[in-house]
Order: structure tokens, then C-alpha cells, then sequence
């Protein structure tokens, strides 16, 4: 497969992933815990900007090296959401397993959403230097 039909690929992934993955975790909006656990950084307002993103994702997938900033622009808000991660780690890791009694799906999110992050944001870096060497070819 050609480099550049895999990474658009890539990008709707990343794109599906928040589309489909944040209802689910949320319930369709109704897991008032999931917000609860770390409401600065999940309540409603935020997930939803988080399948506006994955939409932008799709939308950029058939065109990404035309404008090699935007998938700069989107490995740094993956890298900025794994800080966040680690940070709330780091703060509350002795709660993850209350958090997993309490609802298993809660807690299986804040396990690995940063991680899905950090992997999304190396394809984005890979994205942006990919199509920065297609446009300095041109």
C-alpha cells in the first residue's frame, strides 16, 4: 500500500476513533461519572469537541499534504491530551481500581486514553513529516 493511501487511512482511524469511541465510553452522554472523575477536562461540553476533532481528522485524511501544520496542530493536542493523562496518573492512580468497581468502562478509559493519545500523536509527527518533505519536493 502506498505511504500516502496509509496514512490517510491513519487519519480516519484517529477520526473514528473519537467519533465512535467517545459515545461509548460516555454512554451517549449519560455516564455522569466519566465527567465526574475529571471534570476539568471531561465534561459534556469537552467530549463533544472531542468528535469534533475526530471530524477534522476524517475531513484533512484525503488532502493532510497540502497543509503540513494541521497535522502538527493535531500531534500537539495528542500530546497535550497524554500530559493530561500522565498528570491525572500520577494523582490518581491509587483510584483506578474504585474507579473500575464503581463502572468498569470509567475505569477502562482513564487506563488508556492517554495511550491511544500518545500513539495518535507519533502518526500525526509522522504525517507532518511526511507531507513536509512532499510539499519541499514540489
Amino acid at each position: 500500500m502506498p505511504k500516502k493511501k496509509w496514512i490517510q487511512y491513519g487519519f480516519i482511524i484517529a477520526g473514528a476513533v473519537n467519533i465512535l469511541g467517545i459515545p461509548v465510553f460516555c454512554k451517549f452522554f449519560t455516564n455522569d461519572y466519566l465527567t465526574q472523575v475529571d471534570p476539568k477536562t471531561f465534561s459534556n461540553i469537552s467530549l463533544f469537541t472531542i468528535i469534533l476533532w475526530g471530524l477534522s481528522y476524517i475531513a484533512v485524511a484525503r488532502h493532510y499534504e497540502k497543509v503540513p501544520a494541521i497535522s502538527a496542530v493535531f500531534a500537539i493536542e495528542k500530546f497535550f491530551y497524554t500530559g493530561v493523562w500522565f498528570y491525572w496518573l500520577w494523582n490518581n492512580f491509587g483510584d483506578l481500581s474504585g474507579i473500575y468497581d464503581r463502572d468498569w468502562i470509567t475505569g477502562f478509559f482513564y487506563s488508556v486514553y492517554g495511550l491511544n493519545d500518545f500513539l495518535f500523536g507519533i502518526f500525526f509527527l509522522y504525517a507532518f513529516t511526511v507531507a513536509r518533505k512532499l510539499t519541499a519536493g514540489r
